[in-house]
């Protein structure tokens, strides 16, 4: 079976897999974090890789920029591959003064002026949350890793220029951290079909400041959210099955 967008086959996805927007990331941490991955998917050059992390089964798929590119993929895998949890590992620009370059952040929850979720399942409100649990064995994992996070609220954007200021976009009483393109939708997905969804996002720019990384330095920056993902699969295969082979 395959669908528009995806030509694998039922079967050569893994049940949890790891979505950076890139899709030459997922081919980066296919080629350095993952033994004997095996490429699914070719189509419009949104690569996806199935292999092995520590014995565990995982896959990673670029999900492209923006939530229609988002929703396309996370819907599909779900929908019609039995995925089962998504993890978006992605980058952002902070808003909140105690961020720094580099800092990471699990979000919690996202606000979004978009018509996304509208759209798809009559959903009116403005924010989404991620899988508490998810959410909650990803913390577990950084503790081990001794990773520092932060968890909070951030906000969805459609657009990545604009001459509004934040608080002209976001209610303060949201309190959000940073700025990013793609949870929104992977939350709502992931939430209609009863699926699991987390987004770890790396601080790229600071937008009070203009502070700001290189794209080879964006590169190097995630390195230690993919590390973080990687471990919270091993974790979670460890809990469910007892052993590294079969989630």
């Amino acid at each position: 079976m395959t669908t528009p967008h995806i030509e694998a086959k039922k079967g050569e996805i893994a049940e949890i897999v790891l979505m950076p927007g890139d899709p030459l990331r997922a081919k980066f941490i296919a080629d350095n974090y993952l033994d004997n991955p095996v490429i699914f998917n070719t189509v419009r050059n949104m690569l996806g890789y199935t292999g092995y992390y520590q014995g565990t089964r995982v896959s990673v798929m670029g999900s492209g920029m923006g939530m229609p590119s988002i929703g396309i993929y996370a819907y599909e895998l779900y929908k019609f591959y039995d995925v089962k949890i998504i993890i978006r590992i992605g980058s952002c620009g902070a808003y909140h003064p105690a961020l720094n370059l580099y800092d990471l952040i699990l979000v919690d929850q996202s606000y979004s002026e978009s018509t996304f979720a509208y759209e798809l399942s009559n959903y009116p409100e403005k924010v989404t949350k991620a899988s508490l649990n998810l959410n909650n064995k990803i913390e577990e994992s950084a503790k081990k890793l001794d990773i520092n996070i932060t968890r909070g609220n951030i906000m969805s954007s459609d657009v990545f220029y604009t001459d509004l200021k934040p608080g002209e976009i976001v209610p303060p009483q949201y309190n959000y951290l940073a700025v990013e393109m793609e949870a929104f939708a992977l939350f709502h997905i992931a939430n209609v079909l009863n699926k699991e969804a987390a987004c770890l996002l790396s601080v790229v720019d600071i937008i009070a400041t203009g502070e700001k990384i290189s794209a080879l330095e964006r590169e190097r920056s995630l390195g230690q959210a993919i590390k973080l993902a990687l471990e919270t699969v091993k974790d979670i295969s460890k809990e469910r099955y007892h052993d590294h082979t079969t989630y």
